[in-house]
């Protein structure tokens, strides 16, 4: 089969578009006809190093994956091949104290795709039968791809972690990324008003589209000043953070008094100043946030079946021009999801 994975770290052909045996599903796995993927910044984490992650080389990359059921190995009896799916991207034990909670994000023996195991960029993908959720006839395969991480990323940050009400306001970082993005759409949904950031005049003009109350192109202007000026001195009620360091110091004196900050990323680094005293005096709530839960990602699934939410994607490209999309989306110049074309869909 066709795959596209790293057989080494920080080369410039640590990336190979090649190809590999097939896997072969074993009792309780599925084998998935990849139809689309999406590209997530991770890829290039583990291009680069991976350093943290428990991994084997060669190691195909894709968190995220949409496509038809293939074959199902023994004792799979909820799926049928040419069940249209959509990934899960963990795979999770479902016996530790976080399973049993319905919290499988905090799985204690999670393995994400195309992080520990060989993850969707490639024809076909094998994963146990759990990781996989049925995809309505009404989305299509290159939407449902960049559902798994980013847009359930950010339905967990803004509507289960920050719960963000009808009326408040909710300052964005970096919008134009995938996360980010997606969180102005959930914004919207939620009722909420956003003010977004930007150093690119025309992605701001694109969130403007997309319902952006406020603008901040923090090459011109200082963040915390504009924030302050749009909410009359009180700050936002919430901060969704994906940045890190770069915007930390920002998002904390952005928020307001008892006010809320969800953190999902660190791109530009981990390690920003505390500034507790900020944190503890003004009582700031501080959530991390990562993925979300099986029953949210049915939800999530739900509000784009029901036209709620419309997935945004940049570009699709197609499979050979795999290492240009990553190169692509290492410059960030994108204005929601790349997608990346596995197969087609009648195949």
């Amino acid at each position: 089969m066709r795959a596209i994975y790293i057989q080494s770290h920080g080369q410039p052909d640590s990336v190979v578009v090649g190809v590999q045996d097939a896997p072969e599903p074993g009792p309780g796995q599925v084998r998935v006809r990849v139809v689309a993927a999406a590209f997530n910044h991770v890829d290039l984490y583990m291009r680069e190093s991976g350093k943290g992650i428990t991994h084997e080389l060669p190691l195909i990359l894709g968190v995220d994956g949409a496509g038809h059921v293939e074959t199902a190995g023994a004792g799979v009896e909820r799926w049928q091949a040419g069940d249209r799916v959509v990934l899960y991207p963990s795979k999770v034990c479902g016996h530790c104290e976080f399973c049993r909670k319905g919290e499988q994000m905090l799985c204690l023996k999670c393995k994400v795709l195309g992080e520990h195991v060989d993850g969707a960029f490639a024809e076909y993908v094998v994963v146990d039968e759990d990781m996989l959720f049925t995809l309505p006839e009404s989305i299509g395969f290159e939407a449902a791809a960049v559902l798994p991480t980013a847009y359930l990323t950010a339905w967990r940050m803004v509507m289960t972690q920050a719960r963000v009400k009808p009326t408040e306001t909710v300052l964005l970082h970096g919008i134009g990324g995938g996360v980010a993005l997606a969180s102005l759409q959930m914004v919207e949904l939620a009722g909420g008003r956003a003010i977004v950031t930007s150093g690119q005049d025309d992605k701001l003009e694109k969130a403007r589209i997309y319902g952006a109350a406020a603008t901040v192109n923090y090459r011109d202007d200082e963040v915390v000043d504009a924030v302050m000026q749009f909410t009359g001195g009180r700050g936002v009620d919430v901060v969704i953070d994906n940045v890190g360091e770069a915007t930390w110091g920002a998002s904390l004196r952005s928020v307001r008094r008892g006010g809320r900050i969800v953190t999902c990323g660190a791109t530009t680094g981990g390690f920003p100043a505390a500034d507790l005293q900020r944190v503890f005096i003004r009582q700031i709530k501080i959530f991390g946030s990562t993925l979300g839960t099986h029953d949210e990602f049915r939800a999530l699934i739900a509000a784009v079946a029901e036209g709620q939410l419309e997935p945004v994607i940049d570009r699709v490209y197609e499979f050979d021009a795999a290492p240009e999309a990553l190169q692509n989306l290492d410059q960030a110049g994108q204005f929601g999801k790349l997608v990346l074309s596995v197969g087609s869909a009648t195949h």
